[in-house]
């Protein structure tokens, strides 16, 4: 038995031991070590692994009921027609305030520039000959990229108007 200190009365030299021993223990046991750049990681892999499980489910959630809703007999193809040429004309724009959804079919070509240089975007233009060019001549056909896929200030779009 080694004697740190006298024993205290009422203490029995088991009892004296154990104290010593606790003593011990507390002034030469080293600190546990964590890794926290480790365990930070592995949360961010868990939380990157949850986000893109949930957004595949809305994809397919989503994906399903834009197919059911293609398939339902009430829409007529010029509907259909219309509805796509009014999604290739839509540009969305992700500002700081928000999404501003803009609509470009028809608009002629300076109106556009106008437009997605309001928006900090750098707009290139291509013209393509079409006999059914809506009027005026030189307007926008389509926009790439167009909605439901959303641009930032400083993207480009490419422009495309149609001339006879």
């Amino acid at each position: 038995m080694r004697s740190h200190d006298s024993l205290p009365s009422g203490c029995d030299p088991f009892e004296q031991e154990l104290v010593n021993a606790m003593k011990d223990f507390v002034n030469t046991a080293a600190a546990p070590h964590f890794d926290t750049a480790a365990i930070e990681r592995g949360a961010r892999r868990k939380r990157a692994a949850t986000i893109a499980g949930v957004a595949a489910a809305l994809v397919v959630a989503c994906g399903a009921g834009t197919a059911l809703a293609a398939t339902n007999g009430a829409h007529t193809s010029a509907q259909t027609a219309a509805a796509s040429a009014a999604d290739s004309t839509t540009l969305l724009v992700r500002t700081s305030t928000g999404t501003a959804k803009q609509q470009l079919a028809g608009v002629t070509s300076q109106r556009a520039r106008a437009t997605l240089v309001h928006y900090g975007l750098t707009p290139t233009f291509t013209r393509v000959k079409k006999a059914d060019c809506p009027q005026p001549e030189d307007a926008v056909v389509s926009v790439s990229p167009h909605a439901p896929a959303a641009v930032h200030a400083g993207d480009t779009v490419l422009v495309t108007t149609c001339y006879r």
